[in-house]
């Protein structure tokens, strides 16, 4: 142990002057870059929460679980200003690529995932069904449910996402703020 505390302590091989100056140079550089993209990561936030703020329905998002100010102003940016296909019950799986196809060959009938669907708003429903796992006790009694029926968690998130956004449909189609005993009534652990 004294004999590989010492080998370690013992002065390492060193750079050239002109190799440590490169290098030192590089970091230099990167520090700087690093900090001009914090200041326009922060310009950025800032536009977003005012813009986001500034929108008519961004109460009405953000007392959704889950959804902040950056995933709510993506979700928002997904869905529009409620299209038609999202205005009606079934339009928002549709859209998300929730809602099953079906293929038919010959006498065979499958149920099959869509493949034409807006990817970005998948992903954003996804990571909000992921976020309200831990901001609502009754998305995590959905997902829970479903998960001891055996859906994997992938499929449990894509179950809870979709209950979500249902109530977020719900949400604006009444021009309520989401509550939580109304959404997930205590009876109805499945979503």
């Amino acid at each position: 142990m004294v004999a590989i505390h010492d080998a370690l302590a013992m002065p390492q091989l060193a750079a050239p002057a002109p190799v440590t100056a490169a290098f030192g140079a590089v970091v230099g550089a990167l520090v700087a870059m690093l900090r001009r993209c914090n200041e326009q990561v922060a310009a950025l936030e800032q536009q977003l929460v005012a813009r986001f703020g500034a929108h008519p329905d961004a109460a009405i998002l953000q007392s959704l679980p889950g959804l902040g100010v950056v995933l709510g102003a993506r979700v928002l940016g997904e869905f529009g200003r409620r299209p038609a296909p999202v205005c009606h019950r079934q339009g928002p799986q549709g859209v998300r690529g929730h809602r099953p196809g079906h293929q038919a060959s010959g006498l065979r009938t499958m149920v099959v995932a869509r493949a034409a669907c807006n990817q970005r708003l998948v992903d954003a429903c996804y990571l909000w069904a992921f976020a309200a796992l831990t901001a609502s006790p009754g998305a995590r009694r959905c997902y829970d449910a479903h998960r001891a029926r055996g859906a994997t968690h992938h499929q449990a998130l894509r179950a809870l996402g979709n209950r979500l956004v249902g109530i977020l449909h719900g949400c604006l189609a009444h021009r309520i703020s989401n509550q939580e005993q109304l959404a997930w009534p205590a009876a109805d652990a499945a979503g």
